[in-house]
Order: structure tokens, then sequence, then C-alpha cells
């Protein structure tokens, strides 16, 4: 009897703890953690998956030192400089969403790598999620090359994701911040401006989200932004694109040879100039004599133009 009862109070007391655990919540920890990989210049959101309370409050751990944290009622929120003095690692790269609690870390550095950790702590629980982030450095200009674009107009360009298409992931791309293009569900240009400035020349890899621009032209010149969204987290990437003018070959035909006929003009006159100072010292001629050397000038003129005239008399036309 003893034993029976003794089963039955271990059974009524699994069974309260189990209600109060309903009832109040237990801690979570985010065993799996998230895996963030992104290159240098890119900018990360760590995203909380959760629309704050007054109640919570909300803690940022980079490597188990505290980057940024909201209190319950928001009216406090911290950075690194402010939340550990001399601490300046991620200068003025921090952004936290007051809404949500959603850490953004902006033209990430390969410093920046390492193991971020959330906690929320309410009174019913308290959650912790884990975050690897790895941030590839790359050199200036390897990043120049690969997110600055020139083109001539009617080229075609290709901005290029440097990600292989998960199906946890969306990809979103907007020229100066106009929608352009998506992969989940696949569409590009839905607003009418988009529509009229890129029609049909917008093509998506659905491998790898990266957009082409084909038959460019000069209104094509801008930024480019290509966001990669997750539940857990979101990447943007930030393209420049120059499209640049096809030179006018005719316009450059026709100056060229306005330059060609004024080189001859100034060479006629040259030797014009050197033929009547001859013939002003055989003749006892005044170089300023006009009237003569309007026809010495003349006569210069027809021997450049036909050189064997004089020659075949053996004399130079008077």
């Amino acid at each position: 009897m003893a034993a029976g009862a003794t089963q039955r109070n271990t059974l009524t007391l699994l069974l309260c703890m189990l209600c109060w655990c309903f009832e109040h919540g237990v801690s979570g920890v985010d065993t799996d953690g998230v895996a963030v990989s992104v290159m240098e210049g890119d900018s990360v959101t760590l995203n909380t998956g959760v629309e704050t309370k007054q109640q919570e409050k909300i803690r940022w751990y980079y490597n188990d030192i505290r980057i940024a944290h909201i209190n319950g009622d928001l009216s406090f929120i911290c950075t690194d400089v402010q939340c550990n003095e001399g601490t300046e690692r991620f200068k003025d790269r921090l952004k936290l969403d007051h809404q949500t609690g959603s850490l953004t870390i902006t033209n990430i550095t390969d410093t920046h790598s390492g193991v971020y950790k959330l906690k929320i702590m309410s009174s019913s629980s308290d959650r912790e999620n884990i975050y690897s982030v790895t941030v590839h450095g790359v050199s200036a200009a390897e990043r120049d090359k690969m997110k600055r674009k020139s083109v001539m107009e009617g080229e075609s360009v290709t901005l290029n994701t440097g990600v292989i298409q998960k199906l946890n992931y969306s990809l979103t791309w907007y020229f100066n911040d106009i929608f352009i293009a998506e992969t989940e569900p696949s569409k590009t240009c839905t607003d009418v401006q988009c529509k009229e400035r890129f029609r049909d020349r917008l093509k998506l890899d659905h491998q790898t989200g990266s957009l082409n621009i084909t038959n460019t032209r000069n209104t094509d010149s801008g930024e480019y932004k290509l966001q990669i969204n997750n539940t857990r987290f979101s990447i943007i990437k930030i393209f420049s694109v120059s499209v640049n003018a096809v030179p006018d070959t005719g316009s450059s035909s026709a100056a060229v040879g306005g330059i060609c006929v004024a080189v001859l003009i100034l060479l006629v006159a040259g030797a014009a100039g050197i033929y009547c100072h001859h013939r002003s010292k055989q003749r006892n001629w005044t170089p300023c004599d006009d009237h003569h050397q309007e026809n010495d000038v003349i006569v210069s003129l027809q021997l450049t133009s036909n050189p064997q005239m004089g020659a075949a008399n053996g004399t130079i036309p008077q």
C-alpha cells in the first residue's frame, strides 16, 4: 500500500511540474546554431524572429562580449562602445531594430568573424540563439572587380550573387531602391516604371539568383542591391553599374577631316609666303605690296595644284 501511495505521489509531482512548465515556459538554447557566410563589404542582419515586448530583455554578445542590448521598456539601447568602454571593433557598424531586436552589421570586415549569441529574457522564459559568422576577406581591387561593372551601351552585364541557391533562401534585386526581380516567387519588374525602364531585358538565374541585363542603356547606370533572405538572417550586397555611351564615329571623322583641311591651308599659306618673299627679292618688290603678293599667292596655288605645269615649259608662269 505504501509503495502504491509513493508511486501515486511521484506521478502527481511529475504532472504538476509538467503543468508548471507549460504555464511558465522553459529555457531554450539553439544548440544547432546558424552558419552565416558573407564577403567583406556586405551587410548582414541576424534576425531574432520575434516582436519585442515590454517585459522582454534582448542582449547580443560577440565571443561572449556584450555588444548591444534592449531593456524591456526600450528605454536603454547600447552598442559595444557604451556597454564596454574601450572596445571599438564595431565602430559605427552596429544597428539594432527597436521592434524586433535584430542586429545589423554594416560594411562587415574579416575582423568580425566569430560567434554571436542572442539572449531573449522575459518573465516566462529565456531563450538563446547562436550565430556563427564567417567573413571572407578580399582585396579592394578584387571587390571592385566583382561589384563595380562598366560596360558600353548595347553590351550585356551580369551581377553575380556568389552563392548557390538553396530552398530556404529568397533573393530580391533592387535598382535605386526600386524592386526589379526576385527568386521566390520568381518574377521580374512588377512596377510600371520598372517595366518601362527594363522592358524584357532582365534575366534571372534560378540556380544562383544572378541578374543579367541585356542590351544595356545609359539609363541602366546606378546602384543595384541584392538582398538574400533567410528566416534567421539576411545579407545585403551592393553593386555599381556604369553604362558608357558609344563614341559617335561620324562626328569623329568629320573632326579629323576638318583638322586635315586646316593643316593643308596653313601649309599652302606658308609656302605662298615663302615664294612671295623670294619673288620680292628678285624684282625689288615690297613684301607688303598687296597686289603683287596676291598674284604670287595665285601662282603658288597653281603650282601646288599642278606641279607639272611649269616643268613642261621649263619656265615658271609670270
